[in-house]
């Protein structure tokens, strides 16, 4: 009966992994598609928040909620300060994280972590830092509760 259990609660986490790994990777594709398509490349576009607010009137009555002004603007900060597909993080990712085979296809980025760390570690200025956070963050030494002290 144990045995059972631990397989159903493992398959379960590895569901919520991948799932993280496919919003994540899309959230930075979404960020990549405002700087390079819609910005022209340009860190910021001449009409800047315009651009966000048009797309966040569009985007909400389609997809729902998550798609504010706020949300897009996390995304498109999250493609700049990730501008490579891979992390330096998801390159030592553990292989116990199951991935989807979209996320390990060339067409997506990987990020290992979920959502709300990537989010938390925006607010971290200095790149060295980040990437220390997040390298602790995969390793699991690191909560982003630890980033409020």
């Amino acid at each position: 009966m144990s045995g059972v259990v631990r397989l159903i609660e493992q398959a379960r986490l590895a569901a919520v992994r991948s799932v993280n790994v496919v919003l994540t990777s899309t959230y930075w594709l979404v960020g990549q598609r405002i700087i390079e398509h819609e910005q022209s490349g340009t860190e910021r576009a001449a009409y800047g928040q315009e651009l966000l607010k048009k797309l966040a009137e569009d985007l909400t009555p389609q997809l729902g909620r998550g798609f504010s002004e706020r949300n897009l603007e996390q995304r498109r900060l999250f493609y700049l300060g990730w501008p490579y597909p891979q992390t330096a993080s998801a390159k030592s990712a553990p292989s116990s994280i199951s991935q989807t085979l979209s996320a390990k296809s060339a067409l997506w980025p990987l990020f290992p972590l979920p959502w709300s760390h990537y989010i938390r570690l925006l607010s971290v200025a200095d790149p060295e830092a980040r990437q220390y956070y997040e390298r602790e963050a995969l390793q699991g030494g690191w909560s982003v509760r630890q980033l409020d002290r």
